[in-house]
């Protein structure tokens, strides 16, 4: 039996299937504006399934989702693979290519290659074409896709391993304005982005800077350098520094807390509630703790122990339970425990506990790994001597510091713009120009 035929569709019929109906347009958007999907004028290119017995050390590049940072595509530590046989041109990815995670954790994660040389396109990784470029700019569409990155990871379907279909993404509406327009939003982004980066460089520089010279301190710190006059005038030298194992200096406790026996109100602090130099900023209520837990009482430094966080450790002004992932030093002196908790910033210790964690999927340093680092130790005035000097040295920054909240709200500044941006909003709309129905029409023309 012979197939039916496919009816042909009007133009005017594409246009209306190709229109988000009324009442399922997210927001309002300028009336010369229309809503429609990302199938209507974009498509996606897979990537090709390479096997790791394909990897090269030259060759052609090839993307993989770990070469997709900060809005680029960076292959500067790729591996290659050798030219295909076959559908070449598929899996090709060229200079303005917008490419997109369709799978893990970093699901909806894009950027856009910028390199002259050819690459291929790995499996798991999607290649957003424009079907007309002459009718949406590659900006518009990646700023676009930018902007919606997280909404595509909360479409992503999956258990531990989260995953999209093409065929979601195809379904997302889209705000086309015209050509002009789509130029003018672009033009307006990349002004206002060009000013927030030189803020975003300018913060950046002076952290990193601030971070060298706090370093720099801490060293002369704890090699004798920052208290030469305080021992001169005390006739103290040198030689009263003492080595020592930590296991000397503190007692690990492992006093637990059990939910299901004492029901008193406590304060609980996790690894998210640490953070180094600004002291511990907040604290949860006992009731929502369900498992055993460690206690902790004021003067104890917290240490968290799990590799990611291994710079996280403060010294605690008040009594309380903390996760197992945190140790728990004390101290038979205060300044005993200020001057060691100090000395954890130094990157020799970090790099100390970085080389000596173990374990898999999260590796941790043990309290017996800590327990047995060595450390020169003044005597005790001396120490608080130390820790009074650098308490006043580092008081700013713990004020500079605070800088990293204006990276964080650059960022947000960044999103807020392109909310902007694609609902009209930025002052560049010109309602005297053909309606974006027109410029969808010809996009829809083409066969």
């Amino acid at each position: 039996m012979a197939k039916k035929k496919q009816i042909e569709l009007t133009i005017e019929e594409k246009l209306q299937n190709a229109l988000v109906p009324k009442e399922e347009q997210p927001y309002k958007i300028p009336n010369n504006w229309c809503w429609t999907y990302f199938k209507d004028i974009f498509y996606i290119e897979n990537g090709y399934a390479f096997k790791k017995i394909d990897y090269k050390k030259e060759g052609i590049p090839l993307v993989r989702i770990s070469n997709i940072e900060n809005g680029i595509v960076n292959i500067n530590e790729c591996i290659y693979v050798n030219k295909l046989e076959k559908n070449e041109e598929k899996y090709v990815i060229e200079k303005g290519d917008l490419l997109i995670a369709l799978s893990g954790a970093t699901t909806g994660k894009n950027g856009v290659y910028y390199l002259d040389e050819i690459a291929y396109l790995n499996q798991r990784i999607g290649n957003i074409k424009i079907k007309n470029k002459e009718k949406v700019l590659n900006e518009y569409r990646n700023y676009y896709i930018a902007l919606k990155n997280e909404d595509i990871l909360n479409l992503a379907y999956g258990g531990a391993q989260p995953n999209i279909s093409p065929k979601v993404i195809e379904f997302i509406s889209i705000p086309l304005s015209p050509i002009n327009e789509q130029q003018r939003i672009v033009n307006r982004i990349e002004s206002l982005f060009t000013k927030l980066d030189r803020a975003k460089e300018l913060i950046e520089n002076t952290l990193a800077q601030f971070e060298q010279n706090k370093m720099a301190i801490l060293h002369k710190a704890f090699t004798g350098e920052l208290t030469v006059k305080w021992r001169k005038k005390n006739n103290i030298d040198l030689s009263s520094w003492k080595k020592y194992e930590l296991k000397e200096v503190f007692k690990v406790v492992k006093d637990k807390y059990n939910p299901q026996i004492e029901n008193q109100i406590v304060n609980y602090i996790g690894l998210e509630n640490i953070e180094t130099s600004k002291g511990i900023i907040n604290k949860n209520n006992s009731s929502e703790v369900k498992s055993i837990k460690t206690k902790f009482k004021k003067d104890d430094v917290l240490y968290g122990k799990l590799r990611p966080y291994l710079n996280k450790h403060d010294v605690v002004n008040f009594d309380g339970i903390c996760s197992t992932d945190i140790l728990v030093f004390r101290f038979d002196n205060i300044n005993t425990a200020k001057y060691i908790n100090y000395y954890f910033n130094l990157p020799m210790f970090i790099q100390y506990a970085v080389e000596n964690s173990s374990g898999i999927n999260l590796p941790r340093v043990s309290e017996k790994t800590i327990s047995k680092y060595k450390i020169s130790l003044p005597i005790i005035e001396e120490q608080q001597e130390i820790v009074n000097i650098l308490d006043k040295l580092l008081a700013k920054y713990n004020k500079i510091k605070n800088l990293e909240q204006q990276l964080e709200k650059i960022e947000l500044l960044k999103k807020a713009i392109l909310a902007k941006a694609f609902r009209g909003e930025l002052g560049t709309n010109n309602p005297d120009e053909e309606s974006a129905e027109n410029l969808l029409k010809e996009i829809l023309a083409e066969k």
